[in-house]
């Protein structure tokens, strides 16, 4: 079934004359009888009464010409809103990022381009890890911020899909002061008071270097897992109220380093160096998306 066959149909039941529609659908009356006729085929009923003049709807044509109104007016408005969206799509640059980047680092470094290249339409949606590479390997966003860390794969055939570093951040050790502004919970803890332990949950790629760092310290520390999240931001908020040690990006709390509400709880041999970058698909993107990495991709060649 055809589109132009609905047209057809609806130009036919209001001039009730195949030679007057043919004009009105700019076409010859034995091309437009066969649509009609093909029409009637598809459906496996007679449309119109062809023995009385002008013609008139069959009792089919009468039961189908709502639907084909309904049809028609439907598709048109999708059509529309498809358009709509489309045009959006072409002049929004649109991101992925985890909810981490999303609060920090992502308005930081989004300001800073736009002080270079202007004012830019950008959407960023916020998700957990997986759900950021399904977003990109799907194609629902052009591009995806991912802190990355050295002994942590992202699940994302190379073949496929290239990236650049555009920041660097620390995971660091924090925990609640004391009464002496000394951290209340200092690493490496003992076998006879581990300390308490506030953990991502084991899909977070931060929660997987930090696991990647302790077993390579083995016996050396001692830790009680006593909470999991997958946002840094929630074991923040339960280090600040000292309920125990956990590893945050240094980008997230220095407003709390600098008040004090979080002090450091160990040696710079317990951070672990994360880097921020950008993914996206090797396949074409739209224009403004192309123009904003090679932008990005050349700030990053004169930095390097």
């Amino acid at each position: 079934m055809e589109v132009k066959w609905l047209l057809d149909f609806l130009s036919l039941v209001d001039t009730r004359n195949f030679s007057r529609s043919a004009d009105e659908r700019a076409t010859t009356q034995p091309a437009f009888s066969r649509r009609i006729k093909a029409l009637e085929e598809w459906l496996g009923a007679s449309m119109f009464d062809r023995s009385k003049q002008p013609i008139e709807l069959t009792y089919a044509g009468r039961q189908f010409k709502p639907v084909a109104e309904e049809v028609l007016r439907r598709l048109l408005q999708s059509r529309e809103e498809i358009k709509q969206i489309g045009q959006r799509t072409e002049s929004t640059v649109t991101f992925a990022a985890t909810h981490s980047l999303s609060l920090v680092f992502f308005p930081n470094w989004i300001r800073g381009i736009e002080k270079e290249v202007g004012v830019l339409r950008t959407r960023l949606d916020s998700n957990q890890i997986a759900n950021c590479i399904q977003s990109l390997s799907r194609g629902e966003c052009n591009f995806m911020l991912l802190p990355t860390h050295s002994s942590v794969d992202i699940e994302l055939p190379e073949e496929g899909f290239t990236s650049i570093a555009v920041g660097v951040d620390r995971l660091v050790p924090v925990s609640a002061p004391d009464e002496t502004n000394a951290p209340r919970y200092v690493l490496p803890g003992s076998k006879k008071q581990p300390l308490d332990y506030l953990a991502y949950v084991g899909s977070a790629a931060s929660g997987r270097a930090v696991d990647v760092l302790l077993r390579e310290r083995g016996r050396e520390v001692h830790l009680r897992r006593v909470f999991d999240s997958h946002l840094a931001g929630v074991l923040k908020s339960m280090a600040v109220e000292g309920r125990g040690l956990a590893w945050l990006p240094q980008s997230e709390i220095v407003s709390e380093l600098e008040a004090g509400s979080l002090v450091f709880a160990g040696e710079d041999s317990w951070n672990i160096l994360s880097e921020i970058r950008l993914f996206r698909s090797r396949d074409p993107l739209p224009k403004k998306a192309e123009e904003f990495w090679a932008h990005v991709n050349d700030a990053g060649s004169a930095s390097a």
